[in-house]
């Protein structure tokens, strides 16, 4: 058996940040057992789950803004047009034509179910607020996955030089 002092406790490659949660420090070169090996795969795992939830993040904050500039096209035409007929869906993938007899008043989903009515120009312009907040919202997302995926990689480089380790071991002993 190995002396307490050769094995790699949690605190020595991980350690708690102000801003970001947990930080690996991976600059240990100590001997990994497969105690050790066995949690360091659980983290990769975990991590790489909470990838996957960001990705959906990005995903669904791609389709809203992409939802809010096609609204907005739809709302600048309506003033365009003076004969404004449009497609409504009325849902299981049906729609009807319907006409829209004020387009200046447009009825705006604020969020609790609650609706709003403004003017076509002030639609526009909460649509365009929230594309800016949307984007600004997928930049941090963003900016997190990306620091989730270098702390997946320090994980892989310990858990690549844990196994090597693990191999070399048998060999020494001989």
């Amino acid at each position: 058996m190995m002396p307490e002092d050769k094995h790699i406790r949690s605190q020595d490659y991980f350690s708690i940040s102000d801003d970001t949660g947990w930080e690996i420090l991976a600059t240990t070169t100590q001997q990994a057992d497969e105690r050790e090996l066995m949690m360091l795969q659980q983290y990769l795992k975990d991590y790489g789950q909470q990838a996957g939830i960001f990705v959906e993040q990005l995903n669904l904050l791609e389709n809203g803004r992409m939802e809010a500039h096609a609204a907005i096209e739809t709302l600048e035409a309506m003033l365009a047009a003076e004969d404004t007929a449009v497609l409504l869906q009325v849902g299981g993938g049906t729609s009807v034509r319907a006409k829209v007899f004020e387009p200046e008043k447009i009825l705006i989903a604020i969020g609790a179910e609650v609706v709003v009515e403004r003017t076509n120009r002030e639609a526009v312009d909460y649509l365009k607020e929230r594309i800016i907040e949307m984007e600004a919202s997928s930049k941090k997302v963003s900016e997190t996955l990306e620091k989730l995926r270098v702390q997946m990689n320090e994980i892989t480089k310990r858990l690549e030089y844990g196994y090597q380790q693990s191999a070399a071991a048998p060999q020494d002993q001989d």
